[in-house]
């Protein structure tokens, strides 16, 4: 588990609270398949002038039924799907003359599955604060408790994981910055999906990730263009490039709007077989039909408005869709997949003191 976001420069001289609220829900024709409610509660606390804490406790409800059959989650017993996720973290940040330490922690629980983690990161400044470079690394440790699984039970396996980042910041000129960050992950443990027929996956996952954002603000519009490029390449053969670009816009009264579009491709893993289910399958080898390791085309469409209120208050609603298709990917993609759609909504308020 490593930061997810930037440290500062400098400490924060105001603490921030937010409240979001995520519903979401997938589908697929004639079916509809999983809805995901999850509140959240996020707080930024400076302790002093080189001191911050920050933390967030999320609390997600997720039910539905199963999806078409070489999608299942839920396996051939044709159950409903009902769980929760209770999960925390906290980090604190330490700011020196020119540089800042990090230490994390995150817990997360759900009625199958327990993990920990914790995480270290580094950063340092040029004297001019124009270039920034991250160091960081970080440790998990799951368990895998499905003790109805349609393979036979699961018992307490366990998986590890550790990761490193190395990033890098750089102010290209007043109005334009570019960030940077290789991140390596390696896993082992348990990684089958015990609620899928015949899942059997390799027992170690290595994944190189190379993230760019590249931030330039326009000041006759006064709007800030956001593009972002992900390329991650996973030792179970899936490849997928992600490109997003956004549109910051100020509009009068305090209101801002944003614009998003995204899209992905991915190969499909080395072990994943294409439906009719199970076709492929053989005893005894690496097998999977799960729809999100095959090869497929995805694009997402959002749009967020947000509004400064009085006292540092600021409220923002934002609609996002999704659709996925093989034959969307660049280069072949898996036949016989059902399209796949889904949206998700989100409400937030946020406050600084």
């Amino acid at each position: 588990m490593l930061p997810a976001t930037s440290l500062a420069q400098s400490a924060p001289d105001e603490g921030v609270i937010a409240l979001r609220y995520y519903d979401y829900r997938d589908w697929q024709p004639g079916a509809d398949r999983i809805s995901v409610r999850s509140p959240s509660l996020y707080a930024l606390v400076p302790l002093s002038d080189t001191l911050t804490v920050e933390g967030s406790l999320v609390y997600d409800s997720v039910s539905g039924a199963s999806p078409l059959y070489h999608d299942t989650v839920s396996g051939a017993s044709g159950r409903g799907i009902g769980d929760y996720r209770s999960a925390a973290d906290a980090k604190l940040t330490r700011y020196f003359g020119a540089s800042a330490v990090a230490v994390g922690a995150a817990y997360s629980h759900e009625q199958d599955y327990l993990s920990r983690a914790v995480s270290v990161e580094w950063r340092t400044w040029s004297a001019d604060r124009n270039r920034t470079f991250a160091l960081g690394m970080g440790a998990a440790k799951d368990r895998i408790n499905a003790v109805e699984g349609v393979n036979g039970p699961v018992l307490d396996q366990p998986r590890e994981t550790y990761d490193y980042l190395l990033g890098i910041t750089q102010v290209l000129d007043a109005r334009s910055l570019v960030e940077s960050s290789i991140t390596w992950s390696d896993g082992r443990g348990f990684y089958a999906d015990p609620y899928k027929l015949h899942d059997t996956r390799p027992g170690r996952r290595r994944i190189l990730a190379w993230l760019t954002h590249y931030n330039r603000y326009f000041p006759g519009p006064d709007a800030t263009l956001r593009l972002d490029y992900r390329y991650i390449d996973d030792s179970f053969g899936d490849r997928p490039h992600m490109l997003e670009a956004s549109w910051v816009q100020t509009l009068p009264e305090g209101f801002t709007l944003t614009p998003t579009v995204r899209y992905l491709t991915q190969s499909a893993a080395s072990f994943y077989r294409d439906p009719p289910f199970p076709g492929g399958f053989v005893p005894g080898e690496l097998y999977t039909a799960d729809a999100r390791l095959s090869a497929f085309g995805a694009v997402t469409l959002g749009l967020r408005l947000a509004k400064e209120l009085p006292q540092g208050v600021t409220a923002d609603l934002a609609v996002n869709v999704y659709r996925q298709r093989g034959d969307w990917r660049i280069g072949r993609g898996s036949p016989g997949l059902a399209p796949f759609s889904a949206r998700w909504i989100e409400l937030g308020l946020s406050k600084r003191f």
